[in-house]
């Protein structure tokens, strides 16, 4: 272990000190955007709590909350509602520890950098790459809703194919600033767009409540049906692979947990209500995404308040025209991916189980054993905090009975569409 010095900090919103590292490697322990320039043309420490906040609503609720309601269509209302609620808490507990880690580690910028810290150049790129597989397919994700918004929109007026292109065109062009303080400001914009178009989508089933339909309180399923259902949940909190990202270019990284707090929050909230509303004004014949499931003119308003939010991209620090390139390849890579395979949808649920599983539930539970074994006495350390040791223990369990059910859910839906004949041909409308 390489030599580490320590030094007292404070950290805002617990109020207590904690041992913060600053570890003496080749790679360093300085902020990942400490050494810029005052006169540098590009400033990244830019972001107060709040608009971070913002950011990771805009990131993380978006699209998420339009696969919900189907979950209660399977489960029913009352173990729904409990799953939602504790997954918030447990994403909240998850960000907590990220958090911890970036504040003790202030070169990490990504989870790569964390795979380094914890396990050097070949645990770093494993999580590099899954980072980049991941988002790749979650632009993917956002690129296949962006289709379903304009199909709407448009009367399915146009071929899919052409839709997708359009929007990843969009995407692309959306992706280009170089650092999320521009993007601020576009991030209340999104996040108030997501908030009005399920207002919208709750009024309109409000408004147009289905005839006959079905209401459950609870429902039995196969382990593969419910399954498949809990992934809508789960996964809809899937972004915690973004908070290295975002605190770094915060003034004050010890307000982060602020913005987790904000975050956690309003999407616990926001999903339960939109769940149970969606829900019962129209039964058990949901579809996913729910806007489909509304009287046209409803999701024509509902998907097009919507669309604005689907834009939202990462960003990193390169030069100008290396970041014009790779933005551009990651877009075409995004719509290849889209159209090109029939089966794409079923592969966003595969990248989720093995990348999102950890990034937001299970890799938690290491940091945390990590960062108590090297800060605080070794062995010594972990026996002294019982309870923290089984709360880390549990969550790396969670994260991988998430990545392997998952997993096999998804291969195994691939499996039945083929045997059902449902899947299509490549780029076709």
């Amino acid at each position: 272990m390489d030599h580490i010095q320590e030094k007292e900090a404070s950290r805002d919103g617990y109020g207590q000190n904690l041992r913060l590292s600053v570890f003496e490697t080749d790679r360093g322990e300085e902020d990942v955007f400490n050494e810029e320039s005052p006169d540098s043309d590009i400033k990244y420490k830019t972001l107060s709590w709040q608009f971070v906040a913002l950011l990771m609503i805009s990131e993380i609720v978006s699209n998420g909350i339009l696969s919900l309601p189907s979950t209660l269509a399977v489960i029913g209302i009352v173990p729904a509602l409990i799953l939602i609620i504790f997954l918030g808490i447990f994403g909240l507990f998850t960000a907590k520890i990220l958090i911890d880690f970036k504040l003790n580690h202030p070169s990490v910028h990504s989870m790569g950098d964390a795979g380094y810290i914890m396990g050097g150049p070949i645990l770093g790129e494993i999580l590099t790459s899954g980072t980049v597989i991941f988002a790749i397919f979650a632009t993917g994700s956002e690129l296949i809703s962006g289709q379903q918004a304009l199909s709407t929109l448009s009367n399915d007026g146009l071929c899919s194919v052409l839709l997708v292109l359009i929007f990843a065109a969009v995407t692309f062009l959306s992706s280009l600033p170089r650092t999320l303080g521009n993007l601020s400001w576009l991030g209340l914009f999104s996040a108030a767009l997501i908030l009005i178009s399920g207002i919208v989508g709750m009024a309109g089933a409000g408004a147009n409540p289905v005839q006959g339909r079905v209401v459950e309180v609870t429902m039995s399923n196969s382990f593969f049906e419910a399954f498949l259902a809990v992934t809508n949940p789960v996964f809809a909190y899937a972004g915690h692979f973004m908070f290295f990202i975002l605190i770094s270019e915060m003034k004050r990284p010890q307000d982060a947990m602020k913005a987790a707090w904000c975050l956690q929050g309003f999407a616990t909230i926001f999903y339960a209500v939109f769940a149970v509303v969606m829900y019962v004004y129209i039964g058990n014949s949901v579809e996913s995404p729910a806007f489909l499931s509304l009287p046209p003119k409803w999701a024509k308003a509902a998907f097009a308040i919507a669309l604005g939010n689907f834009l939202i991209s990462t960003h990193t620090m390169l030069g100008w025209t290396s970041w014009i390139v790779l933005c551009f390849i990651a877009a075409t890579i995004a719509f290849i991916l889209a159209v090109a395979l029939p089966i794409f949808s079923y592969l966003i649920g595969i990248t989720a189980s093995l990348f999102a599983a950890w990034y937001t539930y299970g890799l938690a539970g290491f940091f945390w054993i990590h960062d108590t074994y090297h800060l605080h006495g070794g062995r010594k350390g972990l026996r002294d905090r019982p309870v923290g040791m089984i709360l880390a223990i549990l969550t790396i369990l969670s994260g991988a009975f998430i990545c392997v059910a998952g997993t096999y859910v998804s291969v195994q839906l691939i499996i039945d569409a083929y045997e059902e004949g449902i899947v299509g041909a490549p780029f076709t409308c």
